[in-house]
Protein backbone atom coordinates (compact mmCIF):
# COMPACT_ATOMS: atom_id res chain seq x y z
CA UNK A 1 0.00 0.00 0.00
CA UNK A 2 0.72 3.52 -0.48
CA UNK A 3 2.22 5.44 2.60
CA UNK A 4 0.06 7.75 2.18
CA UNK A 5 -3.16 6.18 1.14
CA UNK A 6 -5.01 7.28 4.06
CA UNK A 7 -3.18 10.00 5.06
CA UNK A 8 -3.58 13.92 4.66
CA UNK A 9 -7.29 13.95 5.13
CA UNK A 10 -6.68 12.75 8.95
CA UNK A 11 -4.03 16.35 9.11
CA UNK A 12 -7.12 18.13 7.54
CA UNK A 13 -9.60 16.78 10.37
CA UNK A 14 -7.36 18.22 13.27
CA UNK A 15 -7.40 21.75 12.60
CA UNK A 16 -11.13 21.19 11.69
CA UNK A 17 -12.39 19.59 14.52
CA UNK A 18 -10.96 22.24 16.75
CA UNK A 19 -12.44 25.38 14.48
CA UNK A 20 -15.89 23.54 14.66
CA UNK A 21 -15.61 22.14 18.33
CA UNK A 22 -19.21 23.62 18.83
CA UNK A 23 -21.00 20.97 16.31
CA UNK A 24 -19.71 18.10 18.42
CA UNK A 25 -19.98 19.49 21.77
CA UNK A 26 -23.01 19.36 22.69
CA UNK A 27 -22.28 15.95 22.24
CA UNK A 28 -19.74 15.49 24.84
CA UNK A 29 -17.89 16.72 27.86
CA UNK A 30 -15.21 18.81 26.96
CA UNK A 31 -12.44 16.64 27.43
CA UNK A 32 -13.26 14.35 24.68
CA UNK A 33 -12.24 17.37 22.46
CA UNK A 34 -8.08 16.05 22.95
CA UNK A 35 -8.81 12.63 21.41
CA UNK A 36 -8.60 14.19 17.87
CA UNK A 37 -4.52 13.51 18.74
CA UNK A 38 -5.24 10.30 17.53
CA UNK A 39 -5.98 11.08 14.32
CA UNK A 40 -2.78 13.10 13.97
CA UNK A 41 -1.17 10.49 15.44
CA UNK A 42 -2.08 7.80 12.81
CA UNK A 43 -1.68 10.18 10.23
CA UNK A 44 1.93 10.18 10.96
CA UNK A 45 2.05 6.70 12.05
CA UNK A 46 0.68 4.84 8.56
CA UNK A 47 4.03 6.45 6.70
CA UNK A 48 6.37 3.94 9.08
CA UNK A 49 4.23 0.78 8.53
CA UNK A 50 7.23 -0.97 7.39
CA UNK A 51 7.37 -4.14 5.46
CA UNK A 52 10.31 -6.34 5.73
CA UNK A 53 13.11 -8.18 4.12
CA UNK A 54 13.48 -12.41 5.36
CA UNK A 55 16.91 -14.13 4.50
CA UNK A 56 15.79 -17.27 2.65
CA UNK A 57 16.28 -20.62 3.17
CA UNK A 58 16.83 -21.10 -0.22
CA UNK A 59 19.88 -19.26 -1.94
CA UNK A 60 17.73 -18.76 -5.02
CA UNK A 61 15.00 -16.65 -3.60
CA UNK A 62 14.21 -13.73 -1.90
CA UNK A 63 11.22 -13.27 0.53
CA UNK A 64 9.91 -9.84 1.77
CA UNK A 65 6.28 -9.13 3.41
CA UNK A 66 3.67 -5.88 2.82
CA UNK A 67 1.23 -4.64 4.66
CA UNK A 68 -2.45 -4.34 2.60
CA UNK A 69 -5.65 -2.65 3.69
CA UNK A 70 -7.93 -5.46 4.82
CA UNK A 71 -11.00 -3.91 3.11
CA UNK A 72 -14.54 -3.34 5.13
CA UNK A 73 -13.72 -2.91 8.85
CA UNK A 74 -16.91 -2.54 11.17
CA UNK A 75 -16.72 -0.90 14.95
CA UNK A 76 -18.63 -0.81 17.94
CA UNK A 77 -18.23 1.62 20.18
CA UNK A 78 -19.30 2.46 24.06
CA UNK A 79 -21.16 5.56 25.32
CA UNK A 80 -18.45 6.33 28.30
CA UNK A 81 -16.09 8.46 25.69
CA UNK A 82 -18.02 8.74 22.62
CA UNK A 83 -15.74 10.63 20.49
CA UNK A 84 -12.45 9.42 21.85
CA UNK A 85 -13.30 5.32 21.17
CA UNK A 86 -14.34 6.59 17.78
CA UNK A 87 -11.37 8.19 16.31
CA UNK A 88 -9.19 5.16 18.38
CA UNK A 89 -10.89 2.82 15.67
CA UNK A 90 -11.71 5.08 12.84
CA UNK A 91 -8.46 6.95 12.89
CA UNK A 92 -6.16 4.14 12.52
CA UNK A 93 -8.32 2.19 10.27
CA UNK A 94 -9.09 5.01 7.67
CA UNK A 95 -5.26 5.37 7.96
CA UNK A 96 -4.21 2.08 6.97
CA UNK A 97 -6.66 2.30 3.61
CA UNK A 98 -9.74 0.73 4.65
CA UNK A 99 -13.36 2.04 5.04
CA UNK A 100 -14.97 1.52 8.36
CA UNK A 101 -18.97 1.04 9.55
CA UNK A 102 -19.53 2.75 13.06
CA UNK A 103 -22.23 1.15 15.34
CA UNK A 104 -22.15 4.29 17.89
CA UNK A 105 -23.56 3.34 21.43
CA UNK A 106 -27.99 4.00 21.33
CA UNK A 107 -26.88 6.35 24.49
CA UNK A 108 -24.74 8.69 22.13
CA UNK A 109 -25.48 8.44 18.54
CA UNK A 110 -25.01 12.50 17.70
CA UNK A 111 -21.59 12.19 18.24
CA UNK A 112 -20.63 9.88 15.74
CA UNK A 113 -22.90 11.68 12.88
CA UNK A 114 -21.22 14.89 13.95
CA UNK A 115 -17.90 13.57 13.37
CA UNK A 116 -18.96 11.82 10.23
CA UNK A 117 -20.42 15.09 8.86
CA UNK A 118 -16.75 16.98 9.70
CA UNK A 119 -14.79 13.52 7.45
CA UNK A 120 -16.86 14.51 4.75
CA UNK A 121 -16.18 18.23 4.91
CA UNK A 122 -12.55 18.12 4.99
CA UNK A 123 -12.82 15.49 1.51
CA UNK A 124 -13.32 12.09 2.49
CA UNK A 125 -15.42 10.32 -0.73
CA UNK A 126 -18.66 9.35 0.75
CA UNK A 127 -18.69 5.76 1.61
CA UNK A 128 -15.41 6.27 3.33
CA UNK A 129 -17.16 6.07 7.28
CA UNK A 130 -20.73 5.47 7.47
CA UNK A 131 -22.51 5.53 10.70
CA UNK A 132 -25.52 2.89 11.08
CA UNK A 133 -27.29 4.25 14.80
CA UNK A 134 -29.81 2.22 16.60
CA UNK A 135 -31.77 1.65 19.91
CA UNK A 136 -30.64 -1.33 22.03
CA UNK A 137 -33.13 -3.57 20.19
CA UNK A 138 -32.11 -2.49 16.93
CA UNK A 139 -28.21 -2.88 18.09
CA UNK A 140 -28.67 -6.70 18.78
CA UNK A 141 -29.58 -7.12 15.27
CA UNK A 142 -26.61 -5.37 13.60
CA UNK A 143 -24.76 -6.58 15.54
CA UNK A 144 -25.14 -10.29 14.02
CA UNK A 145 -25.17 -8.72 10.59
CA UNK A 146 -21.82 -6.94 11.03
CA UNK A 147 -20.30 -10.13 12.44
CA UNK A 148 -22.02 -12.96 9.71
CA UNK A 149 -21.38 -10.39 6.82
CA UNK A 150 -18.95 -11.12 4.63
CA UNK A 151 -17.72 -8.12 2.94
CA UNK A 152 -16.70 -7.20 6.92
CA UNK A 153 -13.04 -8.16 7.15
CA UNK A 154 -12.73 -7.50 10.70
CA UNK A 155 -14.55 -6.32 13.80
CA UNK A 156 -13.62 -3.96 16.33
CA UNK A 157 -15.67 -3.71 19.58
CA UNK A 158 -15.33 -1.90 22.93
CA UNK A 159 -17.71 -2.91 25.47
CA UNK A 160 -18.52 -5.29 28.12
CA UNK A 161 -16.91 -8.69 28.49
CA UNK A 162 -20.01 -10.95 27.73
CA UNK A 163 -21.11 -8.98 24.45
CA UNK A 164 -17.33 -9.20 23.58
CA UNK A 165 -17.55 -12.90 23.61
CA UNK A 166 -20.83 -13.38 21.83
CA UNK A 167 -19.30 -11.34 18.92
CA UNK A 168 -16.08 -13.20 18.94
CA UNK A 169 -18.14 -16.38 18.73
CA UNK A 170 -20.19 -15.25 16.03
CA UNK A 171 -17.04 -13.68 14.19
CA UNK A 172 -15.42 -17.48 14.53
CA UNK A 173 -17.92 -18.76 12.65
CA UNK A 174 -16.51 -17.06 9.62
CA UNK A 175 -12.79 -16.80 10.94
CA UNK A 176 -13.63 -13.37 10.91
CA UNK A 177 -10.73 -10.92 12.37
CA UNK A 178 -11.69 -9.57 15.91
CA UNK A 179 -10.37 -6.45 17.95
CA UNK A 180 -11.65 -6.64 21.43
CA UNK A 181 -11.76 -3.93 24.08
CA UNK A 182 -13.23 -5.75 27.30
CA UNK A 183 -14.20 -5.28 30.63
CA UNK A 184 -11.60 -4.32 33.51
CA UNK A 185 -11.26 -5.14 37.45
CA UNK A 186 -7.83 -3.05 37.49
CA UNK A 187 -6.17 -3.44 41.07
CA UNK A 188 -3.93 -0.04 42.27
CA UNK A 189 -1.57 -1.12 44.93
CA UNK A 190 0.09 1.35 47.40
CA UNK A 191 2.92 0.04 49.33
CA UNK A 192 4.84 0.85 52.41
CA UNK A 193 7.51 2.73 50.74
CA UNK A 194 5.21 4.80 48.64
CA UNK A 195 4.70 8.53 48.71
CA UNK A 196 1.21 8.10 49.71
CA UNK A 197 0.19 11.98 48.38
CA UNK A 198 1.13 11.23 45.15
CA UNK A 199 -0.81 7.91 45.64
CA UNK A 200 -3.41 9.53 46.62
CA UNK A 201 -3.33 11.87 43.70
CA UNK A 202 -3.14 8.67 41.11
CA UNK A 203 -5.97 7.03 43.10
CA UNK A 204 -8.01 10.56 42.63
CA UNK A 205 -6.98 10.36 38.76
CA UNK A 206 -7.89 6.74 37.69
CA UNK A 207 -11.07 6.14 39.86
CA UNK A 208 -13.12 8.85 39.97
CA UNK A 209 -12.14 10.99 36.54
CA UNK A 210 -15.14 10.28 34.62
CA UNK A 211 -17.14 9.31 37.58
CA UNK A 212 -15.29 6.15 37.88
CA UNK A 213 -16.96 4.86 34.39
CA UNK A 214 -14.06 4.13 32.22
CA UNK A 215 -12.87 0.74 31.92
CA UNK A 216 -9.70 1.66 33.46
CA UNK A 217 -10.80 2.96 36.21
CA UNK A 218 -9.13 1.18 39.59
CA UNK A 219 -11.92 -1.55 40.67
CA UNK A 220 -9.84 -3.17 43.61
CA UNK A 221 -7.53 -0.65 46.33
CA UNK A 222 -5.15 -2.69 47.93
CA UNK A 223 -2.97 -0.49 50.93
CA UNK A 224 -0.07 -1.50 53.00
CA UNK A 225 -1.60 -2.08 56.38
CA UNK A 226 1.11 -0.08 58.25
CA UNK A 227 -0.29 3.38 55.79
CA UNK A 228 -3.74 2.49 55.50
CA UNK A 229 -4.90 4.70 57.94
CA UNK A 230 -2.67 7.70 56.72
CA UNK A 231 -3.96 7.00 53.03
CA UNK A 232 -7.68 7.01 54.08
CA UNK A 233 -7.04 10.17 55.65
CA UNK A 234 -5.46 12.32 53.01
CA UNK A 235 -7.86 10.51 50.79
CA UNK A 236 -10.44 11.81 51.92
CA UNK A 237 -9.47 15.47 52.27
CA UNK A 238 -8.27 15.43 48.83
CA UNK A 239 -11.32 14.25 47.64
CA UNK A 240 -13.71 16.86 49.33
CA UNK A 241 -11.03 19.28 48.74
CA UNK A 242 -10.51 18.88 44.97
CA UNK A 243 -13.63 18.04 43.14
CA UNK A 244 -16.41 20.79 42.36
CA UNK A 245 -19.21 19.80 41.79
CA UNK A 246 -22.06 21.12 39.24
CA UNK A 247 -23.03 21.22 35.21
CA UNK A 248 -20.49 19.10 32.78
CA UNK A 249 -20.79 22.60 30.72
CA UNK A 250 -19.35 24.54 33.42
CA UNK A 251 -15.84 24.34 33.05
CA UNK A 252 -14.81 24.80 36.31
CA UNK A 253 -16.54 21.70 37.13
CA UNK A 254 -14.32 18.31 37.55
CA UNK A 255 -17.03 15.69 38.83
CA UNK A 256 -20.11 14.83 37.15
CA UNK A 257 -23.17 12.41 37.43
CA UNK A 258 -23.45 8.65 36.34
CA UNK A 259 -24.62 8.35 33.19
CA UNK A 260 -28.13 6.92 33.30
CA UNK A 261 -30.56 5.46 36.71
CA UNK A 262 -29.20 1.91 35.50
CA UNK A 263 -25.52 2.66 36.60
CA UNK A 264 -26.66 4.88 39.81
CA UNK A 265 -28.39 1.27 40.75
CA UNK A 266 -25.20 -0.96 40.18
CA UNK A 267 -23.37 1.67 42.21
CA UNK A 268 -25.95 1.37 44.92
CA UNK A 269 -26.05 -1.78 44.81
CA UNK A 270 -22.08 -2.60 44.87
CA UNK A 271 -22.04 -0.38 47.93
CA UNK A 272 -24.93 -1.56 49.90
CA UNK A 273 -23.20 -4.99 49.18
CA UNK A 274 -19.89 -4.45 50.66
CA UNK A 275 -21.48 -2.70 53.43
CA UNK A 276 -23.51 -5.56 54.09
CA UNK A 277 -20.26 -7.79 54.30
CA UNK A 278 -18.46 -5.49 56.74
CA UNK A 279 -17.55 -2.52 54.88
CA UNK A 280 -17.37 0.54 56.89
CA UNK A 281 -18.04 3.41 54.91
CA UNK A 282 -15.55 7.02 55.28
CA UNK A 283 -16.78 9.13 53.02
CA UNK A 284 -19.57 9.42 50.52
CA UNK A 285 -22.26 7.11 49.85
CA UNK A 286 -24.66 9.44 48.79
CA UNK A 287 -26.54 10.76 45.51
CA UNK A 288 -26.52 15.03 45.75
CA UNK A 289 -29.84 15.15 44.82
CA UNK A 290 -30.03 18.88 44.42
CA UNK A 291 -28.00 18.39 41.52
CA UNK A 292 -30.08 15.67 39.79
CA UNK A 293 -30.94 11.76 40.41
CA UNK A 294 -27.59 10.42 39.26
CA UNK A 295 -25.24 12.41 40.79
CA UNK A 296 -23.56 10.22 43.17
CA UNK A 297 -20.78 11.44 45.13
CA UNK A 298 -17.42 9.79 45.34
CA UNK A 299 -17.45 7.21 48.15
CA UNK A 300 -14.75 5.54 50.34
CA UNK A 301 -14.91 2.13 51.86
CA UNK A 302 -12.61 0.34 53.96
CA UNK A 303 -12.31 -3.18 55.83
CA UNK A 304 -14.28 -6.19 55.31
CA UNK A 305 -13.44 -9.17 53.04
CA UNK A 306 -13.49 -7.99 49.41
CA UNK A 307 -13.29 -11.50 48.30
CA UNK A 308 -16.97 -11.78 49.33
CA UNK A 309 -18.36 -8.57 47.60
CA UNK A 310 -19.71 -8.30 44.06
CA UNK A 311 -17.00 -5.87 43.33
CA UNK A 312 -14.44 -8.71 43.40
CA UNK A 313 -15.65 -10.10 40.37
CA UNK A 314 -18.02 -7.46 38.55
CA UNK A 315 -17.07 -4.10 37.37
CA UNK A 316 -18.63 -1.37 39.73
CA UNK A 317 -18.17 1.64 36.81
CA UNK A 318 -18.93 4.10 39.19
CA UNK A 319 -17.43 5.99 42.31
CA UNK A 320 -16.91 3.56 44.83
CA UNK A 321 -13.31 2.29 45.93
CA UNK A 322 -13.12 -0.06 49.05
CA UNK A 323 -9.25 0.20 50.79
CA UNK A 324 -8.15 -3.01 51.57
CA UNK A 325 -5.14 -3.58 53.54
CA UNK A 326 -2.45 -6.38 52.67
CA UNK A 327 1.07 -7.49 54.45
CA UNK A 328 3.24 -8.40 51.55
CA UNK A 329 4.33 -8.50 47.98
CA UNK A 330 3.68 -11.97 47.40
CA UNK A 331 0.21 -11.40 49.07
CA UNK A 332 -1.07 -8.69 46.74
CA UNK A 333 0.36 -9.99 43.42
CA UNK A 334 -1.70 -13.34 44.35
CA UNK A 335 -4.89 -10.56 45.16
CA UNK A 336 -4.51 -8.78 41.86
CA UNK A 337 -4.20 -11.89 39.97
CA UNK A 338 -6.71 -13.74 40.68
CA UNK A 339 -9.58 -12.37 38.43
CA UNK A 340 -9.75 -13.30 34.81
CA UNK A 341 -9.66 -9.46 34.01
CA UNK A 342 -6.48 -8.25 32.35
CA UNK A 343 -6.84 -4.67 31.59
CA UNK A 344 -5.39 -2.28 33.81
CA UNK A 345 -3.28 -2.55 37.04
CA UNK A 346 -2.07 0.28 39.24
CA UNK A 347 0.95 0.34 42.01
CA UNK A 348 2.85 2.91 43.84
CA UNK A 349 6.61 2.41 45.27
CA UNK A 350 10.15 4.08 45.57
CA UNK A 351 11.43 0.86 45.10
CA UNK A 352 13.53 0.57 41.46
CA UNK A 353 14.00 -3.30 42.00
CA UNK A 354 10.51 -3.67 43.13
CA UNK A 355 9.34 -1.47 39.82
CA UNK A 356 10.60 -4.15 38.04
CA UNK A 357 9.27 -7.27 39.91
CA UNK A 358 5.48 -6.23 40.40
CA UNK A 359 5.22 -4.80 36.77
CA UNK A 360 6.36 -7.78 35.30
CA UNK A 361 3.79 -10.12 37.90
CA UNK A 362 1.24 -8.30 37.09
CA UNK A 363 -0.86 -10.36 34.41
CA UNK A 364 -2.77 -6.92 32.67
CA UNK A 365 -2.09 -5.70 29.48
CA UNK A 366 -1.44 -2.16 30.65
CA UNK A 367 0.59 -1.25 34.21
CA UNK A 368 0.53 1.91 35.73
CA UNK A 369 3.91 2.44 37.92
CA UNK A 370 3.33 6.05 40.02
CA UNK A 371 0.80 7.37 37.69
CA UNK A 372 -3.16 6.95 37.59
CA UNK A 373 -2.94 7.90 33.71
CA UNK A 374 -2.52 5.19 30.97
CA UNK A 375 -3.85 5.87 27.89
CA UNK A 376 -1.98 8.05 25.30
CA UNK A 377 -2.09 8.16 21.45
CA UNK A 378 1.26 6.86 21.19
CA UNK A 379 0.52 3.93 23.38
CA UNK A 380 -0.90 0.66 23.42
CA UNK A 381 -4.05 -0.12 24.57
CA UNK A 382 -5.63 -3.10 25.58
CA UNK A 383 -5.78 -6.39 28.00
CA UNK A 384 -5.10 -10.35 28.33
CA UNK A 385 -6.95 -12.84 29.46
CA UNK A 386 -10.86 -11.88 29.16
CA UNK A 387 -9.89 -8.17 28.85
CA UNK A 388 -9.70 -8.19 25.20
CA UNK A 389 -7.81 -8.77 22.09
CA UNK A 390 -5.69 -6.49 20.07
CA UNK A 391 -4.39 -3.38 20.85
CA UNK A 392 -5.48 0.35 19.90
CA UNK A 393 -3.57 3.31 19.85
CA UNK A 394 0.37 3.03 19.06
CA UNK A 395 2.02 1.61 15.93
CA UNK A 396 0.24 -1.84 16.60
CA UNK A 397 -3.06 0.10 16.46
CA UNK A 398 -2.45 0.85 12.87
CA UNK A 399 -0.94 -2.84 12.36
CA UNK A 400 -4.13 -4.51 13.77
CA UNK A 401 -6.28 -2.81 10.26
CA UNK A 402 -3.71 -4.11 7.84
CA UNK A 403 -2.75 -7.54 6.52
CA UNK A 404 1.12 -9.05 5.58
CA UNK A 405 1.75 -10.35 2.67
CA UNK A 406 4.68 -12.45 2.19
CA UNK A 407 6.30 -12.66 -1.03
CA UNK A 408 8.47 -15.05 -2.78
CA UNK A 409 10.83 -13.99 -5.84
CA UNK A 410 12.89 -17.05 -7.41
CA UNK A 411 15.85 -15.52 -8.73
Amino acid sequence: MAATSGSGFLLKEIPYIGFHWWEVGDCVVWGNISSVRFLEWFDGEIERLYGETIPAARGNTRIMTIREPQGVVAAVTPWNSPVAMILRKVGAAISAGNTVVLKPAPETPMCAIAIAKLFQRVGYPDGTLNIVPADATGSLDIGEELCHNKIIRHLSFTGSTTVGKYLNEQCAKFIKKTSMELGGNAPFIVFEDANIQRAVEGLIACKFRSSGQTCVCANRAFIHRSIIDEFAKQLQVAVREQFKYGSVWDSTVNYGPLYSTRGVEKVKLHQEDAVSKGARLLAGGYIEQKLGPNYYVPTILTDGDPRTMLSWTEETFGPVILLTPFDSEKEVIALANTEESGLASYFYTENISRMWRVAEALETGMVGVRTGLISACEQPFGGIKESGIGREGSKFGVEDYTNVKSITIAL
